[in-house]
């Protein structure tokens, strides 16, 4: 099964206006999850959030109640497939306690690609209705051994077979924000698995594993596996402990296993954490490898520890500025062995070394009189990312300032992404990040109009780059 990331939401409109009593702007997330139903086939839930601050209500029987209308349409070539209109009341609200709410509506489609087109009007506001439109992509989930999507739960108890949100025995609220704050310390993830009778075993494992979406290191201690039943569908609800995760952005993976450990399906979850847990690393039980510490002269202690910098979350650099201005080499030496300790604890002094070794590369290829090797964007990618399968460098060009364009094969699970580096000062090796289609990473849709340096004249808003003019030879866009 090809897999499908789930990178977050769809926000419908983004304001509210505190003052105003009536028509109060309604504000909605959109997600979508494709399921399998063996008896059925495939289908799609759409998944609706409603905040209910956003709604207008009407008095009813000593308390509040709202009413929405909601149209949807899913079309394949300008043809409509299927559709939905109704009007969606919002629960009794009473007390002044305002609540949000969620629907699910789900449709059965065969494989291939649709869009989907939604409308909603809250009927007791004057303003216009909202709408969006996506694309979706339903895989067949019918003829190998494959997942759901993940669903992960806002709330899961034992099911209602007459609510809208059952599935598999459960009531599951669905969560369409793909953020944690401190206060949430549990992820509920809900999937099925579908054809495990294909296998020559009755018996097949699901692999739990976390990794770290900046630097792609696998979590160990969030590795686990657990023994399923062949069945036609193998429902599955788990509860994942973040309590320890520090902030930064995750990605939570399941993968099928048959007896011989062979990886047959996976699927993915990506979330952030916000999170600054304080690590102690004064404390006297971290005890020193007299190996790791004589790899760091007194000389260059800040220098590694700042250099750890670009493949840090914000909370450890927090950690790290603050024990730099210290000026404490100590305590300097034990963040760096305790960082690789937790980073690679069955590798730790080897993956130190090689990073080092990087460190110093970088230096010597990107240092310039005022930045650090790591310190620059050039440094700072190849630190995080690695080194990329090719780079184009142009260094004299009529039209277009010093560039570079970087290409990465592979980057994690990411495929064929690319950076545009550029001087624009023209002096040191001042290299800045220009533009990236890296999830994460600067993206300018005006790239190529700021890095021509004579021949653009102002653009549009719409189309910064309809007024580049033609330069002599190759230019920086046949290269990206």
């Amino acid at each position: 099964m090809k897999y499908i990331l789930l990178t977050g939401f769809i926000s419908l409109l983004c304001f509210f206006n505190h003052g105003q009593k009536q028509n109060r702007e309604l504000r909605a997330y959109l997600d979508n999850k494709q399921f399998y139903a063996p008896t059925l086939g495939n289908y799609v839930e759409f998944h609706l959030k409603f905040f209910g601050y956003s709604i207008n209500y009407k008095g009813q029987d000593d308390g509040l109640i709202g009413e929405v209308a909601v149209q949807m349409s899913i079309t394949q070539s300008n043809e409509v497939i299927a559709s939905d209109a109704y009007r969606l009341s919002t629960p009794f609200m009473k007390d002044s306690i305002i609540e949000d709410f969620y629907d699910i509506k789900r449709f059965m489609l065969e494989p291939g690609a649709y869009t989907f087109n939604l409308e909603l009007q809250d009927l007791n506001s004057t303003n216009a209705p909202l709408s969006t439109s996506q694309t979706i992509t339903v895989q067949d989930l019918s003829n190998a051994i494959s997942f759901s999507d993940i669903e992960v739960a806002e709330l899961a108890t034992k099911g209602d077979e007459n609510s809208v949100f059952f599935k598999s025995g459960y009531n599951i609220i669905p969560r369409l924000s793909t953020f944690y704050p401190e206060e949430l310390n549990t992820i509920p993830v809900y999937f099925e698995i579908y054809n495990s009778r294909m296998l020559e075993d009755t018996i097949f494992g699901i692999k739990q594993s976390l990794y770290n979406a900046t630097n792609e290191l696998e979590i160990i201690e969030y590795t686990k596996y657990s023994k399923h039943y062949a069945a036609e569908v193998v429902p599955i609800l788990k509860k994942v402990d973040i309590s320890n995760l520090t902030t930064g952005k995750y990605i939570l993976n399941y993968t099928i296993v048959n007896k011989n450990m062979k990886e047959l399906s996976t699927q993915s979850y990506i979330f952030d954490r916000s999170y600054d847990k304080k690590l102690d690393f004064y404390s006297d039980e971290i005890v020193i490898d007299p190996a790791f510490q004589k790899s760091i002269t007194d000389d260059s202690v800040e220098y590694y520890l700042e250099s750890l910098i670009p493949i840090s979350g914000s909370s450890e650099v927090k950690n790290i500025i603050k024990i730099a201005k210290t000026k404490d080499n100590v305590v300097a030496r034990k963040y760096i062995q305790l960082y690789w300790a937790k980073t690679a604890p069955h590798s730790t002094y080897d993956e130190w070394i090689k990073y080092k070794q990087q460190v110093v590369a970088v230096e010597r290829l990107y240092a310039n009189n005022f930045q650090e090797g790591f310190e620059t964007d050039r440094g700072r990618v190849y630190l995080q990312y690695g080194s990329p399968a090719e780079i184009i460098t142009q260094a004299f060009s009529s039209s277009e300032y010093p560039h570079e364009i970087w290409r990465y094969n592979k980057i994690g699970k990411f495929s064929n992404k690319r950076f545009v580096f550029y001087n624009p000062d023209l002096v040191n090796k001042a290299y800045r990040l220009l533009h990236s289609d890296m999830i994460g990473e600067l993206k300018n849709p005006a790239w190529q109009s700021d890095l021509v340096r004579r021949n653009t004249m102002k653009g549009n808003i719409d189309n910064p780059n309809s007024n580049i003019q033609d330069s002599y030879g190759k230019g920086a866009l046949d290269d990206y």
